[in-house]
């Protein structure tokens, strides 16, 4: 049986809050028929290195608790454009979970499409990952822009996706830093 969400007015929403290893996030905005989020991280590794985990390493730093098999070495990112952020099922299925739909590799990866619980949804969303040079290594922007239609509104979902992704960049800040997505999670 599934929760009915009172639908609210559309509201401007601005949330920033800090995640374990460092990571800003930001609910940029929020109404019933989209949001917008965005997470930053630095990370001590070159452009070129950070882009290369996401695309060529998601299975070794994404959580598998955000996977339908339950294994995050079931993803694969095919890293141009038209690739596919893919996942294999069992029996021979598999899942699409965003198109590449630009990729300048150490400089940006846009995709588009739903993610997780957004899927069933008749709503669309594009992700842009974007790399800049920085002191320390790289400064990694993750903005996820989702609009469209479900009958309870999306701005309630905005938050949880806001987490979910700043989880997802800590993971990898953790990955590439101390060779453990885990480290600095909270317990």
């Amino acid at each position: 049986m599934t929760a009915r969400l009172p639908l609210i007015a559309p509201t401007l929403l601005v949330l920033t809050f800090c995640i374990p290893n460092g990571s800003s996030a930001e609910v940029i905005d929020s109404s019933a028929i989209g949001f917008t989020v965005k997470n930053t991280v630095e990370i001590a590794s070159s452009p070129a290195d950070v882009y290369n985990r996401v695309v060529h390493d998601v299975g070794g730093w994404w959580n598998p608790a955000h996977t339908y098999s339950g294994d995050a070495h079931n993803l694969s990112i095919d890293g141009i454009g038209g690739g596919c952020f893919c996942e294999k099922l069992s029996g021979g299925g598999s899942v699409r979970h965003m198109t590449v739909i630009y990729a300048a590799p150490g400089k940006v990866l846009r995709m588009d499409g739903a993610l997780g619980p957004l899927q069933p949804m008749a709503v669309t969303g594009t992700m842009t990952l974007s790399f800049t040079g920085s002191g320390t290594g790289t400064k990694l922007e993750l903005t996820y822009t989702v609009g469209g239609y479900t009958p309870h509104g999306l701005q309630r979902i905005a938050p949880a996706a806001d987490r979910m992704l700043g989880e997802q960049i800590g993971r990898l800040k953790s990955y590439i830093e101390t060779g453990n997505p885990a480290q600095g999670e909270k317990k």
